[in-house]
């Protein structure tokens, strides 16, 4: 799964890819944030991304990711999901 860097203005919901940033992919980028994520909206107006993340680091610093979800996601959360409730 693909994604970028984004910038998200939460009063007017405008995103945007933030300049500079190039395409990393998606599982790197949850491991390099301890699996700090959760999924802000829907993304309709963006060519290739269909959702919105925000990533969390160890000093509470937030980040912005745009991302191409497919079934490797879903596969990937219900794989967490029982982890964390013990029935891997």
């Amino acid at each position: 799964m693909k994604s970028i860097q984004a910038e998200y203005d939460e009063a007017s919901k405008a995103i945007t890819i933030k300049k500079d940033s190039k395409i990393e992919n998606w599982v790197l980028v949850c491991r390099r944030f301890n699996d700090d994520v959760s999924r802000i909206c829907d993304v309709t107006d963006i060519e290739d991304y269909t959702g919105l993340f925000e990533c969390v680091d160890d000093q509470n610093n937030k980040y912005c990711y745009l991302v191409k979800e497919d079934k490797a996601l879903r596969r990937m959360k219900r794989r967490h999901f029982y982890d964390n409730l013990g029935l891997d």
